[in-house]
């Protein structure tokens, strides 16, 4: 092979790999199935003798060996594009922190902000002939972080699928400093999620407002795979995909024939995404797969992107939202929960669209751990500390298991009555209440 000397001359084992880290030193840690394994092991032990070291990531889907050492904050952070449950109990351990930005942003915000970057691990798909290591199932933000990293160190995995791409969805080996040969694990993936009772009512109301040849985007959790089944029996055909995340729906949607992608203005016929979680069916699925294309986000997630693709619909959960339309979608008070990902990205995007629709989704009402008691998730204002995700200017299509209301372009006591009307029967003379007081409530209105 071409690059087998060159491929030899780099190769240093998990141990060395680890010994290139030191105190104070920014490490990049990739998110999701391209997080090291190997490295990771060696780190841990190594990481009891350093301080200060300052890791970046997200998404983790199992606990990394490095968090798993006694006392992890008195030796490092670990600071997060977008939390897992994993990453919670990190902050929760106070070791842990969430990079607030929009998915789109963060290869220019390597590019341009970062100063630092002392070593990049990653884990990459085997050498192809010439030379280049396919990012697999995540592109994400990788290419820009190596241009301005020091150290570049990728951990060779056999199980990673080789996904088609574009320039930035691969490294080549001339830009790589150092390789690293694992054990070959298995793919960390994320289980699928059964949509509850809630979830199918309203992936029954959404359902039936996506036209043929829309082209879609789904977030994470019960809701997409809720609309996943009920588009695989809605009869719908030629829808397209491009989306940040590539779940297991779209593959069911594939194989039964309903996702072509020949409406779409872009990319037609080829499902875009920037990385994918989910099942070893969907990494199978995935791998040389030349209907499927993974791009970096800030190709996937541009707003100016997304706008290009006639009747594109956008679908996201939510945690709560108040009255005036803001939406808060990766916050619990002042407990921060996930990120603000590619929502807002695609919230913008959708409504760009020709024909686009954006959907934002939550169940009316939750179940307060503490005290047993059901909660509104439809809230007067947001509650002190939680995030507004969405802002009340971008909100467009806001659905619970009650209904699905637009509130584009209502005025603030039009929003907050169509508001009311989806939030739960036994909150909404409270919430009348208290929408009186703020002042966006005609008395008129009332019954």
């Amino acid at each position: 092979m071409e690059y087998a000397k060159e491929y030899s001359s780099k190769l240093i084992s998990p141990d060395e790999a680890a010994m290139l880290i030191k105190s104070g030193d920014w490490v990049e840690y990739g998110v999701c199935s391209i997080v090291p394994q190997a490295v990771d092991k060696a780190l841990a032990r190594r990481m009891p003798k350093l301080e200060d070291v300052k890791f970046r990531g997200g998404i983790l889907l199992d606990v990394p060996e490095i968090f798993k050492i006694e006392d992890p904050g008195a030796h490092f952070s670990w600071n997060s594009w977008h939390m897992s449950a994993v990453e919670r109990r990190a902050q929760d351990m106070g070791f842990a922190y969430y990079a607030p930005i929009r998915f789109s942003e963060l290869p220019r915000y390597y590019l341009e902000n970062v100063k630092k970057v002392d070593v990049m691990v990653i884990q990459v798909a085997p050498m192809d002939k010439f030379g280049f290591f396919s990012f697999g199932i995540s592109t994400c933000h990788y290419a820009a972080a190596i241009e301005v990293a020091d150290i570049v160190v990728i951990e060779v995995n056999r199980n990673l699928p080789r996904c088609i791409g574009g320039k930035d969805s691969s490294v080549h080996i001339s830009e790589v400093d150092y390789i690293v040969e694992g054990d070959n694990p298995p793919l960390r993936q994320m289980p699928s999620v059964e949509p509850d009772i809630v979830e199918a009512s309203i992936a029954k109301q959404i359902v039936p407002m996506i036209p043929d040849g829309a082209c879609l985007q789904l977030g994470i959790g019960g809701l997409p795979n809720a609309v996943g089944k009920l588009l695989a029996e809605s009869g719908l055909r030629d829808l397209g995909i491009h989306s940040e995340m590539y779940v297991d729906s779209y593959v069911l949607l594939e194989q039964k024939g309903i996702v072509t992608g020949k409406k779409k203005n872009i990319n037609k016929g080829v499902q875009v995404y920037s990385f994918a979680a989910g099942s070893q069916r969907l990494y199978d699925y995935l791998d040389l797969n030349p209907n499927c294309c993974t791009m970096p986000v800030d190709y996937v997630n541009d707003p100016r992107v997304i706008a290009q693709l006639d009747n594109f619909v956008s679908i996201n959960s939510a945690v709560d939202m108040d009255l005036y339309g803001q939406v808060n979608a990766e916050s619990a008070g002042f407990r921060n929960i996930s990120g603000a990902g590619g929502q807002l990205d695609f919230v913008l995007g959708a409504y760009l669209s020709k024909g686009g629709k954006t959907f934002i989704c939550m169940g009316s009402t939750y179940v307060d751990k503490k005290t047993g008691e059901m909660r509104s998730r439809i809230r007067p204002t947001m509650r002190e500390g939680s995030a507004v995700t969405d802002t009340r200017a971008n909100t467009q299509y806001i659905c619970t298991e009650y209904g699905c209301v637009n509130l584009k372009g209502l005025t603030s006591w039009e929003r907050a009555e169509a508001i009311i009307g989806i939030a739960h029967p036994d909150f909404r003379e409270s919430l009348i209440s208290e929408a009186e007081k703020m002042k966006i409530w005609r008395k008129s209105n009332r019954r």
